[in-house]
């Protein structure tokens, strides 16, 4: 589902002066490149990434290692938010395609490679460092057989060692490309996220006509070369096709003072494949049956909960109330000495939480949080966020994030003036709302960024970004977060259905700890999302493609029900043995999953990236898994807390109370 190119127009009008303020930070741009319509011979130049590898999760500059280098120097790609945050350094590259001319080119021959290029290249070899190319959007995609299975990656590795004492380079590559032939036969094509949504007319057809590139495919070789003979020749000069050789003498070995000579082979072919589908391949979803799954599974748990909540709503709460409030008052005064369980505590439920002011924080940072990622994966299952579009997830997420700050501010300011009865504090509430957990990630991510930068990798934060963010942290979210607490100071408090009493009543001592069942609360929401979990760890720490939104908008909505009803229940059970301490256990008894999530990372990271070399990408991989722990902590926490809240509110005020 998308939206017409109008439209959209329409929706990025009314942010043309943030749009203006962004392009002058110099790192932001909105996608809004047309489909490319090519006429033979046209020149169209490759784009590398950076390195990385599956093994260190630590990116590199792709120039870092002694590749060819274009003749009018390494220009950067223009970068948003996402992209410079992810570590991707997107530059041109030498490579030429000449659209619907197929030949042999011929690139440059190396220097002879010095000790420290030599130890370099090995290094990245050892660590499966891969190269990553693309070709007008679309990303270089390599096939291999394995068993008699077809497995697809994108790029290529920086070279191979088939025994341990000799590494080889990949010299030569074969590249394919697929494109559709466009005669002006169609009168509308439409692309999404980063080639945007071109439409062609009538008039348009001569012009538009010529060829599409629909698909990117690479073979990787290692070809030894004459160097004296390679380095005769010129840039892009052609030479004669060769093919992939075999036999390990005819690999080019990576030794000191050797000389590496680097050519591509470039085949067109016509394909089938409409520029809208061009990304299919990349997207190609396993495991459809391992989704579903999960979601019955969930879908039985919300069953199970939600008979629970129909039990104690019908049943006990309906009955207890229909028979207190049938006695007069001389028989509910007699009664209330035989009563036990939650109607004792009637007195103290609505009592100021320890530590209120904190609870009112994490429950308006929930509240932003939550909605940032509702809206999100909303608009990522309707089609809005394009894989094409590099980074533009991320950016949305943080952007939709700045801007839900007045969200926060409000939900967290109202609640603060509901436990304290007045307003007067509500500036520190709204100050502390802003820079609670934006402070956690801060504090984390500079540590990482030490290491980072200690590492020499691209996906340290450079300083001028950490400016940039700190600029719209300060210009957007912490103004539109005191002007929600302003707005909650002038909204109706929530009021109290009944009296609380000045003395507290004793708590009954019980036979085990309370928090033992709030931590095992969190199983059942953690039941829910693990499976979807594991998908989503794959493509972050394997390169992957996540693009299954649909089953991920499904999965949250059911997350909310589970949290939901799991809190419920447990505020239940704590009132009814007297507990009326239930406000911190109502956040951490659906908060707790995160705990569960987190230990989830620690096993993911021990068993299924087993790869995972040195002590650094274990630190990076703990502290991002940490953000997000904490991210889901304060968004399912407070999801339970406003559930429970209301659901206690809902009960007591069904009472008659004198």
């Amino acid at each position: 589902m998308a939206l017409p190119l109008i439209s959209r127009r329409k929706l990025c009008n009314s942010f043309v002066y943030f749009v203006l303020i962004l392009q002058a930070c110099n790192g932001f741009y909105l996608p809004g490149s047309y489909m490319h319509t090519y006429s033979t011979g046209d020149e169209i130049y490759a784009k590398v990434n950076s390195l990385t590898s599956i093994e260190t999760e630590l990116p590199f500059s792709y120039y870092s290692l002694p590749y060819c280098k274009p003749t009018g120097g390494v220009k950067k790609s223009a970068e948003n938010l996402g992209e410079l945050l992810m570590g991707d350094q997107i530059d041109n590259s030498p490579y030429r395609f000449r659209m619907n001319v197929n030949e042999s080119v011929y690139l440059c021959t190396s220097a002879p490679l010095s000790e420290n290029e030599v130890k370099l290249l090995k290094q990245r070899t050892r660590d499966l460092y891969q190269v990553n190319m693309n070709l007008d959007n679309l990303p270089a995609m390599r096939f291999a057989d394995q068993n008699g299975i077809k497995i697809q990656w994108t790029g290529y590795p920086v070279g191979f060692a088939p025994n341990s004492n000799d590494y080889y380079i990949i010299n030569h590559l074969k590249f394919r490309v697929l494109i559709h032939e466009y005669e002006g036969a169609g009168v509308e094509i439409i692309g999404t996220g980063e080639e945007g949504m071109g439409i062609i007319t009538e008039a348009d057809k001569t012009k538009a006509s010529g060829f599409e590139i629909v698909g990117f495919e690479v073979v990787p070789c290692s070809v030894k070369y004459d160097p004296e003979k390679m380095a005769k020749l010129h840039m892009y000069d052609n030479i004669t096709s060769v093919g992939c050789p075999r036999e390990l003498d005819k690999f080019q070995i990576i030794r000191e003072r050797e000389r590496v000579s680097f050519t591509y082979d470039v085949e067109f072919v016509k394909s089938n494949i409409r520029w809208p589908s061009r990304w299919d391949a990349y997207l190609k979803m396993d495991g459809a049956r391992v989704h579903w799954f999960s979601i019955l599974n969930s879908l039985m748990v919300i069953v199970f909960l939600a008979g629970i909540v129909f039990v104690i709503f019908l049943r006990t709460v309906r009955r207890d109330l229909t028979r207190y409030e049938e006695l007069d008052k001389e028989a509910q005064a007699q009664m209330n000495e035989e009563l036990s369980g939650w109607k004792l505590v009637v007195g103290d439920v609505f009592r100021e939480p320890a530590n209120s002011k904190l609870l009112c924080v994490m429950v308006g940072d929930g509240v932003q949080i939550t909605g940032m990622a509702v809206v999100t994966i909303v608009f990522a299952a309707f089609g809005f966020m394009s894989p094409a579009s590099r980074g533009m997830l991320l950016t949305g997420m943080i952007l939709l994030y700045l801007f839900l700050g007045i969200a926060a501010g409000y939900v967290g300011v109202r609640m603060w003036r509901t436990i304290k009865g007045s307003s007067e504090g509500w500036r520190s509430v709204s100050w502390s709302i802003a820079c609670f957990f934006p402070g956690i990630v801060f504090i984390i991510l500079t540590v990482l960024n030490f290491i980072l930068w200690g590492s020499k990798s691209t996906g340290a934060i450079p300083i001028s970004l950490y400016f940039i963010i700190l600029s719209l942290w300060f210009c957007i979210s912490v103004p539109l977060t005191l002007l929600g607490g302003f707005l909650g100071t002038r909204a109706e408090p929530i009021k109290y259905p009944v009296r609380t009493n000045q003395i507290p009543r004793e708590i009954p001592a019980r036979k085990y700890p309370s928090w033992l069942l709030v931590l095992g609360a969190g199983t059942l929401p953690f039941g829910t999302l693990f499976i979807e979990l594991f998908f989503i760890l794959s493509s972050i720490w394997h390169g992957r493609f996540y693009y299954v939104f649909g089953f991920l908008l499904i999965v949250l909505l059911l997350l909310v029900t589970v949290c939901a009803e799991v809190s419920v229940v447990l505020t239940y059970m704590h009132l009814c043995v007297e507990d009326w301490m239930w406000w911190w256990k109502a956040f951490y008894a659906s908060g707790s999953v995160a705990l569960y999530v987190f230990l989830y990372s620690i096993n993911y990271l021990i068993f299924d990236l087993q790869r995972l070399s040195g002590p650094v990408s274990a630190i990076l991989y703990l502290g991002y898994s940490l953000i997000i722990a904490v991210a889901i902590m304060l968004s399912t926490g407070t999801i339970g807390f406003l559930t429970s809240f209301y659901f206690v509110h809902y009960l007591f005020s069904s009472v008659k109370i004198d």
